[in-house]
């Protein structure tokens, strides 16, 4: 295991992708600096160390190469840190945690975005849509268990926990109604569990902040909507 010496996260506050980040090593007990990035004006330590997709989080580890795309980076944390762990034991257990996390940025992320951002018969195609998916995603908690990763917060928690904090956010901002206790009353449950966690809570963005952050990216929001419906 390696020594948690000189861990750095280039982040931003708003984005729940950085908070993986944070959150994996926060779970582990790694201490780490937290660079801020503002993603309208990129560093060019960002550049430099994410050439390929320009994006936040990135894992500094002291002289390795850098570390990107927040599920990566949890994998990595989870192998080269000591700590509780947050992959699953058992081989199977852990290849269905990266199939639902998949699932999650991919299909959902998708149709969840266009039923944020669009309107009309677009809009509720990808409500139903969505509705369907966190109702499998849901299907995914074990019975009589607080989280995804069993009695403790694991991988699948923090990959999904974007539901959990960032969803609210745009709900409010863009008036969808997508996750109800009365549709997902077991998700909605686990989503409170996730947030009032004491470690989580630490590297969560306080929401109104977020929200007066995201709100005027609305119609930045809208117009990509659009664009993934009409590709459909």
């Amino acid at each position: 295991m390696s020594s948690p010496a000189a861990v750095k996260v280039i982040g931003a506050f708003d984005s729940p992708f950085s908070h993986r980040a944070e959150a994996a090593l926060r779970l582990k007990g790694v201490p780490y600096e937290l660079i801020l990035e503002d993603l309208r004006n990129k560093s060019e330590l960002l550049l430099t160390h994410n050439p390929v997709h320009k994006k936040v989080p990135v894992l500094l580890h002291g002289d390795r190469p850098a570390i990107c795309e927040s599920l990566v980076i949890v994998e990595y944390v989870d192998e080269a840190f000591q700590g509780p762990l947050l992959m699953p034991a058992d081989t199977l257990a852990r290849a269905a945690a990266r199939f639902w996390a998949s699932f999650m940025d991919k299909e959902c992320g998708e149709s969840m975005w266009m039923a944020l951002w669009t309107d009309g018969e677009a809009q509720a195609a990808a409500a139903r849509e969505t509705k369907t998916n966190l109702t499998l995603i849901e299907g995914q908690l074990p019975v009589g268990k607080r989280f995804f990763g069993g009695d403790a917060i694991g991988y699948l928690d923090i990959a999904l926990g974007w539901i959990a904090h960032w969803m609210r956010v745009f709900v409010e901002i863009s008036g969808a109604r997508l996750l109800t206790e009365e549709e997902h009353p077991v998700l909605c449950r686990w989503a409170r569990e996730y947030t009032a966690d004491e470690t989580v809570r630490q590297c969560l963005p306080d929401r109104d902040r977020v929200i007066a952050a995201l709100t005027p990216r609305k119609e930045l929001y809208i117009s990509i909507a659009k664009a993934m419906a009409a590709q459909r």
